[in-house]
């Protein structure tokens, strides 16, 4: 397989958030009394503006968008790397992969930073694209800034909604089941526990071009 480009979402792959963030879903669903459960269920890989219109559409996204930046500054910004990561992306040259999250840019430049992971050049947030995963308009933008084609890049995601916004991408995708189990991950090409255990495979396919 030729590929060119390595595309990665962060959360939950890159970066070792998954915590955090229940926390502060929880602490938000429990101020809206709404089921814990199954909000969180409806965040991964979104916007939170998009979660919010989906369990609250009475409330204001935008609104609801600021608590929850006030959620997410009590915690801080400290999140780990991924174990793995560090090692992963010291080996890619810059012209190789972009990051593709529903995230915000300024928090997460500031938790590569803390985390002492490198960003690379073509960085796509969710404040980038009008449609967010699952559809694959972030990993079409990144590709297209790659200057690769979907065909030869590989997607790197923890969520059903990356994995389906990988594959309509036209990418091979590979998941890693951090946040979500294998069975859930089914639809990617390759699913492996971590990023760790895929990273041979990941580095196999980028030494090939």
């Amino acid at each position: 397989m030729m590929i060119a480009g390595l595309l990665f979402d962060v959360d939950g792959v890159l970066l070792d958030s998954a915590a955090t963030h229940r926390r502060i879903w929880n602490t938000w669903s429990a101020m809206r009394g709404l089921d814990q459960e199954w909000v969180w269920s409806l965040t991964h890989g979104r916007r939170p503006e998009d979660t919010v219109r989906d369990v609250a559409p009475e409330l204001d996204p935008a609104a609801e968008r600021l608590i929850l930046n006030e959620l997410m500054e009590r915690e801080g910004n400290a999140f780990p790397a991924a174990p793995g990561a560090a090692d992963l992306l010291v080996g890619l040259s810059q012209n190789q992969w972009a990051i593709v999250t529903s995230g915000s840019r300024a928090p997460v430049h500031q938790r590569f930073k803390l985390a002492g992971l490198a960003l690379p050049q073509i960085q796509i947030y969710g404040e980038d694209v009008d449609r967010c995963k699952p559809h694959p308009e972030g990993y079409l933008k990144a590709a297209e800034l790659l200057g690769v084609e979907p065909a030869r890049c590989v997607v790197v995601e923890d969520a059903p909604h990356g994995v389906r916004a990988g594959k309509a991408a036209g990418c091979t995708v590979i998941a890693i089941a951090t946040t979500h189990t294998l069975e859930e991950l089914s639809e990617a090409d390759l699913s492996f526990q971590d990023l760790r255990a895929a990273t041979p495979s990941i580095l196999a396919m980028i030494s090939a071009v």
